[in-house]
C-alpha cells in the first residue's frame, strides 16, 4: 500500500464534492461505493447541488448529503450571494471533515472547491486538476484530458479514487429505491391500462440544454410510427417546465399517448423507468437513471461532449457525425445542431424495436434437474 493509500485508509469523516447535474451525480456512483468499500465505519457526505442531492440519497454507500449552490458551477442560477456561501466553509470546518474528494469533469476546474474545502480546513483533499495547486490540493492527480486521452465519465472518477487505494466491487451504476416507489408506478402504470408484456415506452424529449435536445418534430414523427404503425403506446415525461414541450410533441404526433410531465417525483419517475420496457430520450438525467435501473435505452445522443453514454445497459446511442462534434455548448455554435437534426425518425422507430423485441421476447424455461 502507497503511503497515501495508507493515509486515505484512516479516514473516517470524508467528504465527497460533486456539485453537478443528476446524471453526473449518478455516474460517480461506483467511485462513491468504491471508497466506502473496506471501510464500513466511514462516514461518507456528499456535498452536492439540489438536482443531485435528489438522487444522492439513493446512492450505495453515501450516508448524508449536503446542498450547496456553489456560484463556480454552470447550472446554479445569477443571483445575489447568499449568506450560506460565504458560510459553507465554516460549516464545513465545523463538522471535522479528515478527508475531501472532489469529483469534476474535465471541462471544470477543480480549484474553486479544493480552496473551499483548504478554508474548511479539511486536512487531506483529492482531485483531478490541470493546473498546479500547491497547498490547495494534498492529493494532485494532473488531469490527462483531453489531450492525452478521453474516458467515459464513470472511469474518469474510478480512476481518480484508484489512487488512493479505493477500489469498487464492480463498475455498475446503482440506485437503492424505497419498494413503495416501484408499487406506486405499477399502479399508475395499471391505472393507464399498461402492463407487462405490452408494447410500450418512455419518451423524454426535454433537456437542460438546448443543444442537447432532439427536435420537437422529429420526437413527434418516431412517437406517430410507433403507436400507429407498431401498436406501441407511448408515455411522455419531463419537468413542470417541460409540460409545453410534451403538448407541443403530443399535438404534432397526431396519435393517441400518456403525459406524465410536471405530475411525477423523482422517485416515481424512477420507478416509471424501472417498469419501462425501453426509455427513449436526449442524453440527460433519465438515461443515466435508466442505466442504474436496467432499463434499455435509445440515447438521442448530441455530440457535444463523448464522455456520458448509456454505462453498463443495453443501449442505441444515435447521432449523426459532424466536424464540430465535442463542442461542449449548451447552445449549438454552428446554429445547424445537426448532429441531432439529422437523426431520422425512422432510425429512433427502429432502434426502438430492436429494444422492445429483446425486453418483451419470452425467456427460455429452466431445464429441469
Amino acid at each position: 500500500m502507497s503511503d497515501a493509500a495508507a493515509a486515505w485508509a484512516r479516514v473516517e469523516r470524508l467528504l465527497c464534492v460533486r456539485l453537478d447535474a443528476l446524471g453526473d451525480v449518478i455516474m460517480t456512483g461506483p467511485a462513491l461505493r468504491a471508497l466506502k468499500r473496506g471501510h464500513p465505519g466511514r462516514h461518507v457526505t456528499l456535498l452536492t447541488s439540489p438536482a443531485g442531492a435528489s438522487v444522492g440519497r439513493y446512492l450505495p454507500g453515501v450516508d448524508e448529503v449536503l446542498v450547496y449552490e456553489a456560484p463556480w458551477v454552470k447550472a446554479t442560477p445569477a443571483r445575489a450571494r447568499s449568506l450560506s456561501d460565504r458560510l459553507i466553509a465554516r460549516h464545513l470546518r465545523q463538522r471535522h471533515f479528515e478527508g475531501a474528494v472532489i469529483f469534476t469533469v474535465y471541462s471544470q476546474s477543480a480549484l474553486p472547491a479544493a480552496q473551499l474545502c483548504y478554508l474548511a480546513d479539511i486536512p487531506r483533499r483529492l482531485a483531478h486538476c490541470r493546473e498546479n495547486p500547491y497547498q490547495l490540493l494534498t492529493d494532485w492527480i494532473p488531469d490527462p484530458e483531453p489531450h492525452a486521452r478521453l474516458r467515459h465519465e464513470v472511469r474518469r472518477q474510478l480512476d481518480l479514487v484508484r489512487h488512493i487505494g479505493a477500489l469498487p466491487d464492480d463498475d455498475r451504476l446503482r440506485l437503492l429505491l424505497p419498494p413503495e416507489y416501484f408499487a406506486r408506478a405499477r399502479r399508475q402504470l395499471q391505472s393507464l391500462g399498461l402492463h407487462a408484456g405490452m408494447p410500450w415506452v418512455v419518451l423524454h424529449p426535454g433537456a437542460t440544454a438546448p443543444s442537447r435536445r432532439y427536435p420537437a418534430s422529429a420526437f413527434a414523427a418516431a412517437a406517430r410510427q410507433l403507436v400507429r404503425e407498431h401498436g406501441c403506446a407511448v408515455v411522455f415525461t419531463g419537468s413542470a417546465a417541460e409540460r409545453a414541450l410534451v403538448e407541443r410533441v403530443r399535438r404534432s404526433m397526431d396519435a393517441p399517448s400518456y403525459s406524465l410531465a410536471g405530475q411525477l417525483s423523482f422517485g416515481a419517475l424512477c420507478g416509471l423507468i424501472a417498469h419501462a420496457p425501453v426509455l427513449v430520450s436526449n442524453n440527460t438525467g433519465p438515461v443515466h437513471v435508466a442505466a442504474a435501473l436496467g432499463t434499455p435505452v435509445v440515447d438521442l445522443y448530441a455530440l457535444t461532449n463523448p464522455q456520458h453514454m448509456p454505462w453498463g445497459v443495453e443501449n442505441r446511442v444515435l447521432y449523426h457525425n459532424v466536424a464540430c462534434k465535442y463542442c461542449y455548448k449548451s447552445l449549438c455554435p454552428e446554429g445547424h445542431h445537426d448532429c441531432l437534426r439529422r437523426v431520422p425518425p425512422d432510425a429512433v422507430v427502429s432502434a426502438t424495436l430492436e429494444l422492445l423485441a429483446q425486453r418483451l421476447a419470452p425467456r427460455p424455461a429452466r431445464a429441469a434437474e
